[in-house]
């Protein structure tokens, strides 16, 4: 009898938390809802819906890079090649857009899928040979993505012609990366992909609004499908196996070398697709496009609560991360505030979010 009141005990036990272990696990949930109560009250327009709207849109790149890294990380690595795999992935979409515009027939409409497949092709070949050398021939994930890194960035500048941006002089390129899916006006109502034109009579261009941004679309869906992966399948179940326990995985017949082969080439994938998205945005192919992005992907994943040790983390975390990251830097420009501060402001959330890993391993530890 004592036996079983003990059984039935355990789980209430396991309910019952202690405030700092609830804190340390929601902090960055909470320091987020305060950060878009602080803006919004000393901030004008912060808090509109335009504003929010760039925010989230200037975040898809570092979120399509964090995602990426997320993975890594769960996996007990680290991935310093990103960024400029990103600006390489982004020279050869420039490079090989301008050369089949004007060669193809159908112009865009066919040099630009071709031109995405090889950018993308190219741009994960650094993820497979980080793979190689860190699943295959045992190199450390720092050493061999530091190297990667090197390689990426000499290979961006030679094929952009010495480290020069490679301009994309292709109409119509800048009104896919700047473009929405939704528009509204109040005289003409709803209009899908392009702004309605032309407007009524009376009817005011500024009363104009855009919605849901290509960028930030292409930032959801990949997203989800990374959702999927890691929380639904046995890519995600071995990636998390992978990273707790690295011989106890090995033991249970995971195939270790080859998933680590996929975290890596699908972290280079993403950074790839960043790197696309940049030459749609921007219309220019620049080596150095993903570099600022780099420790913003880690630290957008260490804010969301993974463990640089491994065997723990979510892309919900990570989302979270990457929202304060963009909101500190929007906020702080609206206030006024030198945007130097910024890297002091995201440095320090990068060390309270390290103090909260560790004051929830030691809560979880008695």
């Amino acid at each position: 009898m004592a036996k079983m009141s003990q059984q039935l005990a355990l789980p209430v036990a396991r309910i019952k938390k202690s405030p700092l272990e609830v804190v340390s696990r929601f902090w960055a949930w909470l320091f987020l809802l305060l950060l878009l109560l602080f803006f919004s009250l000393t901030g004008p327009g912060f808090f509109s819906f335009l504003n929010l709207q760039s925010i989230v849109n200037d975040m898809a790149l570092a979120l399509l890079m964090s995602l990426g890294q997320t993975f890594v990380i769960i996996a007990a690595g680290i991935d310093l090649s990103t960024g400029f795999t990103m600006g390489f992935a982004a020279v050869i979409e420039a490079v090989v857009l301008n050369a089949l515009v004007g060669r193809l027939p159908g112009g865009l409409a066919l040099a630009l899928p071709l031109s995405v497949v090889v950018a993308l092709a190219v741009g994960t070949l650094p993820g497979l040979v980080n793979g190689v050398l860190i699943g295959r021939l045992r190199v450390p994930p720092f050493i061999a993505t530091l190297g990667m890194y090197g390689i990426a960035r000499g290979l961006g500048f030679i094929f952009s012609g010495g480290g020069q941006p490679v301009s994309v002089q292709v109409p119509g390129v800048g009104d896919i990366g700047n473009g929405y899916l939704l528009y509204y006006h109040p005289a003409v109502g709803f209009s899908f992909l392009h702004p309605p034109t032309p407007l009524p009579p009376g009817a005011r261009p500024r009363d104009l609004v855009s919605i849901l941004p290509f960028p930030l679309i292409v930032a959801a869906v990949a997203f989800v499908v990374c959702y999927w992966l890691l929380s639904r399948t046995r890519f995600g179940r071995h990636t998390y196996a992978l990273g707790g326990a690295p011989e106890a995985a090995r033991r249970a017949g995971i195939p270790v070398a080859r998933q680590i082969l996929k975290i890596y080439m699908l972290s280079a994938l993403l950074a790839s697709v960043a790197g696309v998205l940049y030459v749609l945005r921007f219309t220019n192919g620049d080596a150095n496009a993903g570099d600022p992005l780099l420790l913003d992907s880690i630290a957008a994943v260490v804010i969301g609560g993974a463990s640089l040790f491994g065997g723990e983390g979510t892309l919900v975390g990570t989302l979270i991360g990457t929202l304060i990251i963009y909101v500190i830097q929007n906020g702080l420009v609206i206030i006024g505030i030198d945007p130097y501060w910024q890297f002091v402001a995201i440095g320090a959330v990068i060390i309270l979010a390290v103090l909260m890993d560790q004051a929830k391993a030691s809560v979880l530890r008695r």
